[in-house]
């Protein structure tokens, strides 16, 4: 049967059945920051790539938390990476392409899914400095999804090796150069697009817009229009891995088609490599930690907006009463119930976790999860200990693994 509860009962519920019941929560729009130093900024994160080559002093910041990337540091959707005035770096992105990153370049990754689909894109707005761009196998399955954002203008890709570069005004001024956004193409092609107009840009070739003019006059827009220059800019560098990315450069293309056509040939390899087991324990990792910390914007972080929860509660005499939660209700009782957790502790018996076949294949995009666990602590001075058996579906979203349907059974 279906219960609904006002915000005090809620409470009461939660501190009467323990972690049974607020585990079960649903996301609100909050996520707690990461300590220092931590991997992901916040809990299931959607890694964007790995750094491959590093020097000097690179950093990864999301809101006040900030972290020193190393050589085998993932970096996340959302984080602005930011190289100092002597730092560079190369990162690796999940579909075989590159990003290398020049002294004094910052940008942020606002969004990146390689999941051989229509919806597979890249999309990086870069702040200032700049990158060298070799594109990967999202190329071929999105080229529209895949593009380079500055404040005066939109980089699309055509296969692609190029260099988009923010001059500042500090360095505009330094060089002798009108302040903008540049793209040098080294390979393949680009397209700059500013409003409803294009230019092409081919290989050896560099493009140009000024950066937004500040007196807003009609006459302006004309010298807002991207063209190419006679000669490439001086302050075009290569950078200390430019060698190596080169020889990369030159075989690129096979390599990310052929890490696509390995990902389209052998679904079943594909699942076996998805290790659903590994992934479970790893969720279930998340969320037991986040318990033990009393994180509860992390505990709603890791459900789905639309989770479908029951919980299956015993009463006296053993009979067992279903609950059925919808989202803000989710929300509130993993709230409250936080707040009068003391004390707590847990054990995992046993985890069980298998792919979901929905559509006749072995795609890595769902788990169904069963666990059964032992849990005591205090919840608002009263003590309890139970055994529960906990079955979640988990499905790949955007590149984070949530749960989509809930139900934990007391024992």
């Amino acid at each position: 049967m279906k219960w609904m509860f006002n915000r005090a009962s809620l409470g009461a519920l939660a501190g009467s059945l323990g972690l049974c019941f607020f585990v079960m929560g649903t996301a609100l729009p909050a996520s707690a920051a990461p300590a220092p130093g931590s991997e992901a900024a916040t809990p299931g994160a959607t890694r964007f790539a790995v750094v491959w080559r590093l020097r000097g002093d690179v950093s990864a910041t999301r809101g006040s938390a900030q972290r020193k990337l190393r050589e085998g540091d993932p970096v996340y959707v959302g984080e602005r990476v930011q190289a100092a005035s002597q730092a560079e770096a190369v990162l690796r992105t999940e579909d075989a392409g590159v990003v290398a990153v020049r002294p004094g370049t910052a940008f942020v990754a606002e969004r990146y899914a390689a999941e051989d689909k229509p919806t597979d894109s890249l999309s990086i707005r870069l702040l200032t400095g700049s990158l060298r761009v070799i594109s990967g196998w999202i190329s071929r399955t999105n080229r529209s999804g895949h593009n380079i954002v500055t404040s005066s203008a939109t980089i699309g890709i055509r296969g692609t090796d190029h260099e988009p570069y923010v001059l500042s005004p500090e360095l505009a001024k330094e060089t002798n150069n009108p302040e903008g956004t540049y793209d040098k193409v080294n390979r393949g092609g680009t397209t700059m697009k500013v409003g409803d107009n294009t230019l092409d840009i081919d290989p050896g070739k560099v493009g140009f817009v000024r950066a937004p003019a500040r007196v807003r006059e009609r006459a302006l827009l004309t010298i807002l229009l991207p063209v190419l220059l006679d000669k490439v800019p001086s302050f075009y560098v290569p950078g200390e891995f430019d060698a190596e990315l080169d020889r990369y450069s030159q075989t690129a293309d096979q390599e990310s088609q052929k890490q696509l056509e390995q990902k389209r040939k052998s679904p079943a390899a594909a699942a076996k490599q998805c290790a659903p087991t590994d992934i479970a324990k790893a969720w279930l990792a998340g969320l037991d930690g986040a318990i033990a910390k009393g994180d509860a914007q992390a505990i709603i972080a890791m459900f789905a907006a639309d989770v479908a929860v029951r919980a299956n509660i015993k009463e006296k005499g053993g009979k067992l009463t279903s609950v059925d939660l919808g989202r803000e209700e989710l929300a509130q009782s993993t709230i409250a119930a936080m707040k009068g957790l003391k004390d707590y502790k847990q054990r995992r018996v046993w985890t069980d976790a298998r792919l979901t076949d929905l559509a006749g294949g072995d795609a890595c995009d769902r788990i169904s999860l069963r666990s059964v666990v032992v849990e005591q602590g205090k919840q608002s001075g009263k003590a309890y200990r139970f055994e529960s058996l906990e079955q979640y579906s988990l499905e790949l979203r955007s590149g984070k693994w949530i749960a989509v349907k809930a139900e934990t059974t007391q024992q």
